[in-house]
């Protein structure tokens, strides 16, 4: 079943992914051990309290580290993100970060069409 959501929520989602595409770029690969971390979506509930954070991790294999590491320093995420939408929103919703396998999803399937 799919969920509408309405153009608040989408508004909400694409600043929080570019913030957060912005404050993990600054962060550089260094500190994710060197794996290039891309904010791919954020869904926002609809009271705004709780924004799902999509990532894709490359090279895949360092996907569990990073998000431990995720996992670990969201709090640090969330304040950060504060600092910039603190403007836009009264409050900053909490940050709950979730592996997107739709690029690993793609290669298995273009895997399977070359056999």
């Amino acid at each position: 079943m799919e969920t509408a959501f309405s153009t608040r929520q989408l508004k909400v989602g694409r600043e929080i992914q570019k913030d957060l595409a912005e404050i993990i770029r600054s962060k550089g690969m260094a500190a994710f051990g060197g794996a290039m971390v891309t904010v791919s979506e954020v869904r926002v509930s609809p009271d705004l309290s709780l924004a799902k954070v999509y990532v894709s991790i490359f090279p895949s294999e360092k996907q569990h580290d990073v998000m431990e590491l995720l996992g670990k320093n969201v709090r640090l995420y969330r304040g950060e993100l504060g600092h910039k939408v603190g403007k836009q929103l009264r409050i900053v919703p909490e940050l709950a970060f979730y592996l997107d396998t739709s690029i690993d999803y793609a290669e298995h399937i273009e895997e399977l069409l070359k056999k």
